[in-house]
């Protein structure tokens, strides 16, 4: 089995698990895994794309919680399931992609764990291949493209729900995030051709 697909399978399930007393407490911490099986959310994807865009760049929670809208917390936790899944590492705080281990898994395991969702004709963020660096690679790439819905958006598409609600806001401020996550919903969505020339542009993003 692909090391990445087997990772998906590990992580899956129960996200919350009970604490002694019978109260419900959250497993986003390797101590709290006794209870049940870690998962990994689609969100912590994101933040691995994050991660790579920045290049060593080192920010608080806080901060990078901002420029994903997401909590501190939610930063926090995703960055904890990304070490307990050895798709990062944690030295001494500074948190790392392992970029041999997360290519793979973004290739082969992450586009079977987070299965695109489709929706009728909207208005948001192009993705896909209705967005460079895919869009000039691709001859029909301006027919009804995939977008991520949003009233923010200027482009009318074929609705493909992001990861997260608020992932596509992130991404329309991160230019090098936005053709991360455009590249992954390629291979989510794309033909073998699609995928091949998805697959080419990333290697070239993650050295």
């Amino acid at each position: 089995m692909n090391q990445a697909y087997a990772i998906c399978i590990l992580h899956t399930t129960v996200e919350k698990t009970m604490n002694s007393s019978g109260k419900s407490a959250n497993s986003s911490s390797p101590n709290r895994g006794k209870g049940g099986q870690w998962t990994l959310k689609p969100q912590d994807l994101v933040v691995a794309l994050k991660l790579v865009a920045m290049r060593g760049e080192r920010v608080p929670y806080s901060e990078l919680g901002k420029q994903l809208r997401l909590s501190q917390f939610e930063a926090h936790a995703a960055t904890r399931r990304l070490v307990a899944a050895r798709l990062a590492t944690d030295i001494e705080g500074e948190i790392k992609p392992i970029m041999a281990t997360l290519k793979n898994f973004v290739y082969y395991g992450a586009p079977y764990c987070f299965p695109p969702v489709r929706g009728e004709m909207t208005i948001g963020f192009p993705t896909a291949y209705g967005v460079s660096p895919l869009k000039e690679k691709v001859m029909f790439a301006d027919e009804n493209p995939p977008v991520w819905p949003s009233a923010e958006g200027n482009k009318r598409g074929m609705t493909l729900l992001p990861l997260y609600e608020r992932a596509p806001l992130a991404a329309n401020e991160d230019p090098a995030l936005y053709e991360l996550l455009a590249l992954f919903d390629a291979l989510r969505i794309g033909q073998k051709r699609e995928q091949e020339l998805a697959i080419m542009l990333l290697e070239e993003r993650f050295r």
